[in-house]
């Protein structure tokens, strides 16, 4: 029996008749021999780990562009935070760990620079230029299937495929023809609750380091929440879904449900409206329509290959690039002899 097989056989004494087992993946667009080591799963989230689109998160923004602190989030902080969440329920409740694990820290691959308003931008762009659309978990999809590896793809198992394009609620224009109401696992569910519980806390926390919450101007319930300590507010949410999830139900109690709704909602109208303000939406829109257009002019007119250049972009390449093609560059001073 090889380690992998050891490892196959104590999920199967130990995991919940929910959790999602590796022996039983539904396995590869392109089929491989197995690891002697590694569980299917655990090769997965090895292979995201070491993957280019990865690394690249460490440059792109989560809230705040370009921060100056070190101690603010970027789209790297906030997957690890992601994946550190989902692995606690997971555990928890007896799920895949391993699974969990492989989707938390592949899902936002395809987010582009600037966060959600580089989002809003680059959808704006793909539909005026004929595709249906541009949302993160679609490309972070496309980016495992088709962009990593010089186009061969990381060749992942559909169970962790599923899970990422399944991680976000919000896709409403991009469809691809998958499933994306219901999560195709368990721990896909576990990964798309511990997305929200990640940036609702996280995102509060840089906010109020970056000075963008007046505390002493919030409605007194938002007050009361937002003066919760970070690793306190964030327990007491893992804690409640842990207690509230059954068989084949990822959830919170009525109460903790209606916290986090208002804290969602406090963070959209006073958070990220005021820090997409300081920042100015609309030099982004120029930034990437800029580089977004130009693309189309030397690669032949492709929109989607323009959509996978700019949305792999880290927010410092985009502005270096910009200034590269759109800023004249001084004349050099001769030197004196």
């Amino acid at each position: 029996m090889t380690i992998r097989e050891r490892s196959e056989e104590i999920e199967k004494q130990i995991l919940s008749q929910e959790a999602c087992l590796a022996c039983e993946s539904r396995g590869r667009e392109r089929a491989e021999e197995p690891c002697a080591v590694r569980t299917c799963f655990q090769r997965d989230r090895d292979r995201i780990i070491h993957c280019k689109s990865f690394r690249r998160l460490k440059y792109k923004t989560q809230v705040l562009l370009l921060p100056e602190g070190d101690h603010y989030r970027t789209r790297l902080t906030h997957t690890l935070e992601v994946s550190q969440i989902a692995r606690t329920i997971s555990r928890a409740l007896r799920l895949n760990e391993d699974l969990t694990e492989a989707i938390a820290l592949g899902h936002d691959l395809g987010h582009t620079p600037f966060g959600h308003m580089g989002e809003k931008v680059l959808d704006l762009l793909a539909k005026k230029y004929g595709l249906s659309g541009f949302h993160h978990a679609a490309q972070s999809l496309r980016v495992v299937d088709v962009l990593e590896k010089d186009g061969r793809g990381l060749n992942l198992t559909w169970e962790v495929r599923m899970g990422i394009i399944q991680h976000s609620k919000g896709q409403t224009d991009v469809r691809s023809g998958y499933e994306l109401t219901n999560p195709s696992t368990m721990e896909a569910w576990v990964v798309r609750v511990s997305d929200s519980l990640a940036y609702i806390n996280h995102d509060i926390d840089d906010a109020l380091r970056a000075g963008l919450i007046d505390v002493d101007a919030l409605e007194p319930d938002i007050m009361k929440m937002v003066s919760i300590p970070n690793s306190k507010r964030i327990n007491g949410m893992i804690l409640d879904v842990i207690a509230n999830s059954s068989g084949t139900r990822i959830g919170f109690s009525a109460g903790m449900l209606s916290n986090i709704e208002r804290l969602r909602s406090f963070l959209y109208r006073c958070v990220y409206t005021r820090a997409n303000a300081v920042i100015e939406d609309s030099r982004v829109e120029h930034v990437l329509t800029a580089l977004f257009e130009d693309r189309l002019k030397t690669n032949g007119g492709s929109p989607q290959e323009a959509v996978d250049m700019i949305s792999g972009m880290t927010d410092r390449y985009a502005l270096h690039l910009f200034k590269e093609k759109f800023i004249p560059s001084p004349w050099p001073i001769p030197k004196i002899r």
